[in-house]
């Protein structure tokens, strides 16, 4: 089995030259009815990546793909990284698209701006967003749109490698745990869980009529 290294990603490069891309188009609403929360892979830009109607519970390969979309093509079928641009995952908060998204196989995704909703979602479920200057993702553009390269994302140290180039990048610290120790907001909680049990114990010793039907 293929080891992750929760520190890097490494690998290829897929992009989507379009700014404001919804959540919508990431996945589309008749695939919210599951409640699931894996499996998401083969709806990942449904309407563009097929030419027939799909639903849920159908595979990708009983669709009809469309060519033509980056992601049904060798090698960005197996990609790690996908490169857009501004504005990238705006509309409805659904939490589907970076599921999507994850279960795909992107564990990164580089863009001029995030809408705010998706980006935390992102971190929540193992997802990498990179927010860099349009002049840097431009150049990544001219470096990846005719090119099959892989790029490396060092986590700790914030920084992207590709060809003979490097471009750092910003995100909080806390966040970027969430992604290099798969954490989620429980996981979080319980880091604080002996601090907890004494304020419990605390409040009911203090309080203990609050507890009295317990």
């Amino acid at each position: 089995m293929k080891q992750i290294n929760p520190k890097l990603i490494y690998g290829v490069v897929a992009t989507i030259d379009r700014d404001n891309i919804d959540t919508d188009q990431i996945i589309p609403t008749e695939y919210l009815k599951s409640i699931k929360k894996f499996g998401y892979e083969d709806y990942l830009f449904d309407g563009w990546r097929y030419l027939d109607k799909g639903k849920l519970g159908i595979s990708s390969m009983e669709r009809e793909k469309n060519k033509e979309f980056i992601l049904n093509n060798s090698p960005y079928d197996s990609a790690s990284v996908l490169l857009t641009r501004d504005n990238f995952g705006c509309g409805s908060s659904r939490e589907h698209a970076v599921w999507a998204l994850r279960d795909f196989g992107i564990r990164a995704v580089i863009a001029s701006s995030f809408g705010d909703i998706f980006y935390n979602n992102c971190f929540k479920n193992g997802v990498l967003p990179i927010t860099l200057s349009k002049n840097d993702v431009e150049n990544l553009f001219q470096a990846f749109e005719s090119s099959s390269s892989n790029i490396e994302i060092f986590l700790e140290k914030k920084l992207l490698k590709y060809n003979d180039s490097e471009i750092a990048f910003e995100v909080d610290n806390n966040l970027l745990e969430r992604i290099i120790f798969g954490l989620d907001d429980v996981d979080i909680t319980l880091r604080n869980k002996e601090a907890i049990s004494a304020y419990e114990e605390k409040r009911m010793i203090e309080k203990p009529w609050i507890y009295k039907n317990d």
